[in-house]
């Protein structure tokens, strides 16, 4: 059984045979897969591919997809041996629908051909992914979605559809999809899982833009577009069961990320606060004490979830952490735009540019408030978490659902 010292072992001969170098900075890729721009990224992607088939990627992965299939809590000494070498990351930021959502539902339910094919260029960021799941007709609802895939004659899938609120589209080399193939059941029993190829010429991106400004987000628009059925996650129709452990995965990687004391919304206001004492008052005093404890109990809670995930995967817990989340960026963004006064309406840039990634921290108070109006709703609105909680962990009733046992082709529209 290998344990930390083991690890500490193999991490350090990780390093000694492959000594990493500084990353370029996040602007000198572009996301997609492709010929390495400079040497400094090439050594980089050597290193990482490295880390990968050395298992120390994510170490309670199995051995040979980048794990060596020990607890997920030995992760931490693997991390910190290399944070201390200065090596270079995979930038989760970045790519984290492919780490957070993608990577465990492959995981699970892949073939081990498919396990093998997208893992690895996915921890290395190599393949950007995004998600193919909500609809203009099927966000809260979502399972009331209509992307059809029809198979022809035994092979591949022809897919037609539209979706919406697509983080990453135009970056992405791959997406999880989840389509219906069969409208004569209810809903949730018509649904099939896909790996989309993002690059097939029935494939259309186009750019969403927000109140600040930015098309971080994108609708996808898919005609014609053929999926072979080695690209199927579960089942014929089980994608319901399959998106579901997506679904458990994202919320836990939005609410739960791990962050020091004072990451995340909280750090900058915090240090507004210690920094200009001349725009302190009484109430404002009274809101952040209390922002700053919450924001500390949530950090802690996310630290005990993931612990309990040493034990498998995710459960509805990760919808309350993620209904936390987006509570306090909205409050604490709200305090912070406050405190600051006439400067904290300021914004600094209106552009219309795609981003790789959302940057709460680096960026200023008023893009932090206009940003967190959409944690709400992305990654599961607070009310579709509200009922996930009442029904699941609290054990409430649960709603009326007069739809569940109608077929999807019988529902009013």
């Amino acid at each position: 059984m290998r344990d930390a010292a083991e690890l500490r072992r193999l991490t350090r001969e990780l390093l000694a045979t492959h000594p990493p170098t500084r990353p370029p900075s996040p602007s000198s890729t572009d996301g997609l897969a492709g010929p390495p721009h400079s040497s400094a990224e090439t050594a980089r992607l050597d290193f990482l591919r490295a880390r990968f088939d050395a298992g120390l990627a994510w170490v309670h992965f199995p051995e040979g997809l980048g794990g060596l299939g020990v607890p997920r809590s030995l992760q931490a000494v693997v991390d910190a041996e290399l944070a201390a070498a200065g090596a270079p990351d995979n930038d989760p930021r970045r790519i984290g629908i492919g780490l957070g959502m993608a990577a465990p539902t492959i995981l699970q339910y892949g073939t081990e051909e498919q396990k093998r094919r997208f893992l690895r260029p996915l921890w290395t960021g190599e393949e950007v992914w995004c998600q193919l799941f909500s609809e203009p007709g099927a966000g809260s609802d979502l399972a009331a979605l209509g992307t059809r895939a029809v198979r022809e004659d035994g092979g591949d899938w022809v897919v037609d559809g539209q979706k919406v609120w697509t983080s990453s589209a135009h970056l992405a080399r791959w997406a999880i999809l989840i389509a219906r193939t069969d409208s004569d059941v209810p809903k949730h029993r018509g649904i099939t899982y896909f790996v989309c190829d993002m690059t097939d010429p029935g494939v259309e991106v186009r750019p969403l833009r927000q109140i600040t400004g930015e098309a971080e987000f994108n609708e996808v628009f898919l005609t014609g577009v053929r999926i072979p059925d080695t690209h199927r996650l579960g089942a014929i129709g089980d994608g319901w069961r399959v998106a579901r452990t997506t679904l458990n995965n994202e919320r836990v990687a939005i609410g739960g990320m791990r962050l020091p004391r004072e990451g995340g919304m909280i750090g900058p206001v915090s240090r507004t606060w210690r920094e200009r004492p001349e725009l302190r008052t009484h109430d404002l005093h009274q809101r952040l004490l209390r922002l700053w404890v919450e924001a500390e109990v949530a950090r802690l809670a996310g630290e005990r979830l993931r612990q309990q995930l040493v034990a498998g995967q995710p459960g509805p817990e990760g919808a309350g952490m993620k209904l936390g989340f987006a509570r306090l960026n909205q409050e604490i963004s709200g305090l912070e735009v406050e405190l600051r006064g006439e400067e904290g309406l300021l914004y600094d840039d209106w552009t219309m540019r795609r981003p790789e990634l959302v940057d709460f921290t680096g960026r200023d108070a008023g893009y932090r408030y206009l940003r967190s109006k959409g944690n709400s709703i992305e990654g599961g609105t607070s009310e579709v978490l509200l009922n996930i909680v009442a029904e699941r962990v609290l054990g409430l009733p649960a709603e009326p659902r007069t739809d569940k046992d109608v077929a999807w082709k019988d529902l009013a529209r």
